[in-house]
């Protein structure tokens, strides 16, 4: 380069992986720095999932150049790792709208981009999935690969040894690549993670096949070796010190590693290698989460989703707020957890690696022998937790409404089946945002209403919430469901004392006389400001707080039913099955002619956007509601 002249910028040159494969390997580690440096500069300003894909950076550039993608299928595990693989395949210019209404996702979707493979909200899919893509590939005697890239905590996950059992004896082309970063949103807990690590870690191997490598390459054996001799040697050579067998290698996974994952280069080669060979195998990487951005390489935790920040100090930008504001729900649940457990020796926490998420790091740092982060497992969690309830312990168990999805069968076999003293708390209820339809905490009203022994409850407020996690903690009330939103709640004021509520009564928050609107949880705060804006008008309207699902309030039906002609259901929940069936299903078994309309989310899967965004698109912000209440009451 001439004296005086700037380096060329070549991430602007990669429109599609066909053109990052123009450069030379050598350039390889300037576009790692490049992509790095436009990911730190596209998300200090576009909030979004920062630390895991500046983790990745390499492994995305490696996997792009070695791979045909999208002959080749690249899987995503999680996909919130991916915002590299976006970049280079072609969204770099709309990246700036990524996670916004109308624009790209913040995960892998494959109705965006055929580069995508597969869906990757949720974590731990990818070797399931990449396996039947591989099966497939053999059984249409295709040549194309599949990889599924699996990492921040997903291991962990049953549903990823289940695909790695099966890919043991299907015959599969499978390339397993495990980006090992310790850390899922908090650090990665549990035997496989302090397996990997002494795997990664041992002095004496690393010594040993530091020297192996050396003669190795002296003697040209790597080079020339293109059926891998060496790395099995390896394989064999870490069982012999560690005397025991890698865990990959006894489920006849070939196993390569560890690896450097930020030596782009090197990930390169090793990649090429791989594709030589025709059996599953998996590629060991090490890197760190966070990497590029030092205070994000110091606590990943709190950079895996930071908000706004200054890219050049590493300062969160806040939003300046005058007065008392209203506390986080998920804060409200993990301080009044804490409380509770104060005064009940029984209480015990546990979470699927998400204790910063839903604010269980309150008990966890004051009792971390009561507080158990099972790792990304959320069927484990519910079972685990219901042999604790077996044994006369009070488990809260807190997942994420749409994780909860994944342990339906262990909440109806393993806690309703025995009606179990247990509580299960659904954080992330209703329509949680820029996250979008893999993480909408939509169908747990329709999908647990159904089940027997179960009682399921949604707070209005921060007060109820406690009130209700304060009811729950009584014993002999079998198996409790709490589902609460993200976000703040109404109620500055919201440390007021705890007190039992009648489980199956809501409440009338307004009297009224001819139309009647019935809501569960917070988005009756919506239909209050909407029927109190008709009541300034004239308009006599009534509005129910029924609290909950199941049992629901009969006694409320019953009047509603004997007074009304027009009732309106408002729920945040999907419409087919949820609340509002519910009620109609009352109204029907008591032979009761009544209008009733339902309000809540469509059948279909709603896409990402602002809370308030979303609301307002499927009819469930407080104008909406008022419309169509209004409509109700001048057709009485």
């Amino acid at each position: 380069m001439e004296e005086g002249k700037s380096q060329e910028n070549l991430l602007s040159r990669i429109v599609l992986p066909s053109d990052l494969k123009k450069l030379k390997v050598e350039q390889l580690p300037q576009v790692c720095q490049e992509l790095r440096q436009f990911i730190i500069d596209e998300l200090s300003c576009n909030p979004g999932h920062f630390a895991s894909s500046l983790g990745t950076v390499e492994l995305t550039v490696a996997l792009h150049y070695v791979f045909d993608a999208p002959n080749d299928n690249i899987v995503w595990d999680v996909g919130h790792q991916a915002y590299g693989h976006k970049i280079l395949t072609g969204r770099r210019e709309r990246f700036h709208t990524n996670r916004h209404l109308g624009g790209i996702s913040g995960f892998p979707n494959p109705k965006e981009s055929v580069y995508d493979a597969f869906v990757s909200g949720h974590a731990s899919n990818s070797i399931s999935a990449a396996l039947g893509m591989s099966v497939a590939s053999r059984i249409q005697k295709k040549q194309n690969q599949s990889i599924a890239v699996i990492g921040d905590g997903s291991m962990t996950g049953g549903l990823a040894f289940e695909g790695l059992n099966n890919a043991s004896i299907c015959g599969s082309n499978l390339i397993i690549v495990l980006n090992d970063n310790h850390m899922a949103i908090d650090p990665v807990v549990g035997g496989v993670s302090d397996y990997l690590l002494k795997m990664t870690t041992s002095e004496t191997y690393n010594k040993v096949r530091e020297k192996l490598y050396r003669k190795a390459v002296a003697l040209g054996v790597v080079d020339k070796d293109k059926k891998g001799r060496i790395s099995r040697f390896n394989n064999a050579l870490k069982s012999l010190i560690s005397n025991e067998q890698n865990m990959f290698e006894g489920l006849n996974i070939r196993y390569f590693g560890p690896v450097d994952g930020h030596d782009v280069i090197k990930l390169v080669g090793v990649l090429r290698d791989l594709k030589s060979f025709n059996c599953p195998r998996i590629l060991h990487i090490q890197t760190k989460k966070g990497k590029g951005f030092k205070p994000a390489e110091e606590c990943a935790t709190e950079w895996h989703a930071p908000g706004k920040f200054d890219k050049n100090t590493g300062e969160k930008i806040k939003v300046s707020a005058s007065g008392l504001t209203p506390p986080l729900f998920q804060d409200v649940f993990g301080h009044t957890l804490l409380e509770l457990a104060r005064e009940n020796d029984k209480i015990v926490g546990v979470t699927p690696a998400m204790p910063t998420g839903c604010s269980m790091t309150y008990m966890m740092h004051e009792m971390p022998d009561r507080t158990f982060d099972v790792g990304i497992a959320e069927g484990h969690a519910v079972t685990f937790s219901a042999g604790l309830a077996k044994a006369g312990l009070m488990p809260f168990c807190n997942i994420y409404s749409s994780f909860m999805q994944r342990a339906y069968d262990n909440v109806i076999h393993d806690v309703a089946l025995q009606n179990l003293d247990m509580v299960l708390c659904l954080d992330r209820a209703g329509l949680v945002g820029a996250d979008g339809a893999t993480h909408h905490g939509v169908f747990d009203l329709a999908a647990f209403r159904p089940v027997p022994n179960l009682t399921i409850a949604s707070p209005l407020n921060e007060v109820q919430l406690r009130n209700l996690m304060f009811t729950a903690q009584i014993p002999g009330h079998g198996p409790f469901m709490i589902r609460y939103p993200r976000g703040k709640g109404v109620m500055p004021e919201w440390h007021e004392t705890m007190r039992s509520i009648e489980i199956g009564k809501g409440e009338k928050l307004e009297d009224g006389e001819k139309v009647a609107v019935l809501t569960l949880g917070p988005l009756g705060n919506k239909v209050l400001d909407a029927v109190k804006s008709l009541k300034s008008q004239g308009m006599s309207v009534a509005c129910y707080n029924m609290i909950f699902l199941k049992p629901i309030d009969e006694d409320i039906l019953a009047e509603v039913g004997a007074k009304f002609k027009q009732v309106i259901t408002v729920e945040d929940g999907t419409r087919n099955g949820g609340f509002g069936s519910a009620v109609l299903e009352y109204f029907a078994d008591h032979d009761i002619n009544i209008k009733v309309k339902r309000l809540g989310l469509p059948d279909r899967f709603v896409e990402h956007g602002t809370p308030d965004e979303l609301y307002k698109i499927c009819g469930l912000d407080s104008e909406s509601i008022e419309k169509v209440i209004k409509e109700a009451y001048e057709n009485v």
